[in-house]
């Protein structure tokens, strides 16, 4: 096996540099971090990692933190609710591995206390850490960014001189697929939304608002339901707007696994889609393309923003922590929406 020594030689650095190059532990030049990453490349150089926690360096290990709860999450991840998540959790692990970083995932009850979530990441000497989708009121944000440790939030707001985010532009994705509606020609549109305090929900919403604004169309709090942002949630909500009226023409879902549940229930009640009523999504997940009608949705792109919370997190690492990063959105429209009959 290679040594750093012959790294350090082949490079023309010294062991030092080569030990801080790889272990992300202080500022290189540019010029001699690309010559000791292909050297230890070209010589297929495995830095010991257990060597490195007992030295106090960096490990080559981003910690993962899901939603309210790591454990609980373990066993949560493969509902509905989180099925676009997953998809850019894929691009997370691809991108770290790329880079040459190990995943992992700290086991921690959602009560502990958040400091002692920090400890643990110290202890484990994580090079930095990747927040997905965590409620406003994780006590573990703010503890994140007061720790120093390098840390990005994806779906979740957090800013600090070591943290930074990556979202999607949920407002504006938003306010497009209204948009889409109104150009139709729906005027009673309505709507089920996922929970208004996280910030995807918020903004959302703050979407919808501001394109019914534009063409003066008054809001109607009896067209608006509040789900938990799964398809059962939406389902039972969508039953109970039906319970209560039928006179909308179109249903804006606060994402595509909502929408399924929300065809659902129209299907149930005998409506077609899109004759009686429109129904649109958010999120493009795979499954949009294969509901019975393929539904109009608004586009995330799960790669990039998978890709662009670890290319963030070496800059953050490298002490150059970039700004918030929002992604554009755009809308795909199928086969779920039309004009309203006349």
């Amino acid at each position: 096996m290679a040594t750093s020594e012959e790294v350090a030689r082949l490079a023309g650095v010294s062991r030092a540099t080569v030990s801080r190059v790889l272990s992300g532990t202080a500022k290189v030049s540019e010029s001699s971090r690309r010559r000791v990453e292909a050297a230890a490349a070209s010589l297929g150089y495995e830095p010991d990692v257990a060597a490195q926690s007992l030295s106090g360096a960096r490990s080559k290990t981003i910690a993962l933190g899901f939603f309210a709860n790591d454990v609980w999450a373990l066993s949560q991840l493969t509902r509905p609710q989180y099925h676009f998540h997953l998809d850019v959790l894929r691009h997370v692990e691809a991108s770290a591995g790329k880079a040459g970083y190990d995943l992992l995932l700290p086991s921690r009850p959602a009560d502990t206390a958040s400091d002692s979530y920090v400890r643990s990441l110290r202890s484990r000497r994580v090079a930095g850490t990747i927040m997905v989708a965590c409620p406003p009121d994780d006590v573990r944000i703010q503890a994140l960014i007061e720790s120093g440790l390098p840390t990005v939030f994806v779906d979740a707001i957090g800013t600090g001189p070591h943290a930074t985010f990556v979202t999607s532009d949920n407002a504006d994705g938003a306010r497009r697929i209204t948009e889409h509606l109104l150009d139709l020609g729906h005027r009673r549109i309505a709507r089920v939304t996922g929970t208004e305090t996280d910030p995807s929900g918020h903004d959302r919403l703050t979407g919808i608002r501001q394109a019914l604004a534009a063409r003066g169309i008054p809001e109607e709090s009896g067209l608006a339901r509040t789900s938990d942002w799964s398809t059962d949630g939406a389902y039972r909500e969508m039953l109970n707007l039906l319970a209560a009226r039928r006179d909308f023409t179109a249903v804006i879902a606060e994402s595509d696994m909502m929408a399924i549940g929300i065809l659902r229930a129209l299907h149930e009640h005998g409506l077609r889609v899109p004759e009686d009523v429109s129904v649109t999504g958010f999120d493009d997940i795979d499954l949009s393309a294969f509901t019975v009608p393929p539904l109009t949705t608004v586009r995330q792109d799960a790669q990039a923003l998978g890709t662009g919370a670890v290319s963030a997190l070496m800059e953050v690492m490298k002490e150059a922590t970039p700004p918030p990063l929002v992604l554009p959105t755009r809308v795909v429209v199928r086969r779920s929406t039309a004009a309203p009959r006349s």
